[in-house]
């Protein structure tokens, strides 16, 4: 038996379908909906709506954008000769934020998953290919998850680069900066000694 009125509970389970809000989570949202003003939630409904019909991915990178081309992929100052492959919109913002990264990138939506129906196919991978074929690109970084599914699509992508005669890497994965040693796993250490550098 549901204590609240059909309206809520469907507003708490569209809430609780998000990835990483629980039930819990989802009633607090939804009662906060509850709690605004009808133009403060007309306002959220339609900023929902408005990113939903007018989001769409840019026809270079495939990253998110209003127009047709993103503003990295226009931009004069990035190095268009590297590309930078992440899994998800949201990797272009973690990479941006480290204000180190110059080049432009591709975004592939998701990874190779065979438990999730994931293919190649269901990812930006032929758009990445007929980018590297028609542009001078110099170098893709596969900037993937280093996980199971992560790595196995950088593996995937980079046989299918193997044919360009381009430089095709891997971000470099280790200790993090600040921690110690003692707590970190066998395979961190071992991608750390596999990634050193030169002092």
């Amino acid at each position: 038996m549901s204590f609240f009125p059909p309206s809520l509970e469907n507003l708490i389970d569209k809430f609780a379908s998000l990835p990483g809000i629980g039930r819990k989570s989802a009633q607090r949202l939804a009662f906060h909906i509850l709690s605004l003003t009808d133009s403060e939630a007309k306002e959220f409904a339609d900023a929902v709506i408005d990113a939903k019909s007018g989001v769409k991915c840019c026809k270079v990178c495939q990253n998110f954008t209003e127009d047709d081309i993103c503003g990295i992929c226009r931009s004069d100052r990035r190095e268009k000769g590297t590309i930078c492959v992440v899994s998800e919109p949201r990797d272009v913002l973690s990479i941006e934020r480290g204000k180190e990264y110059n080049g432009v990138y591709h975004v592939l939506h998701g990874v190779l998953s065979p438990v999730s129906h994931i293919g190649p196919d269901e990812l930006k991978i032929k758009e990445l290919l007929h980018r590297v074929a028609e542009t001078d690109v110099e170098e893709v970084i596969m900037a993937t998850n280093p996980d199971t599914e992560g790595e196995a699509t950088a593996m995937y992508i980079s046989r299918l680069l193997k044919p360009f005669n381009i430089r095709v890497t891997r971000l470099a994965y280790g200790i993090p900066v600040g921690s110690n040693l003692e707590f970190a796993d066998n395979a961190t250490l071992n991608r750390a000694i596999e990634g050193r550098t030169e002092m």
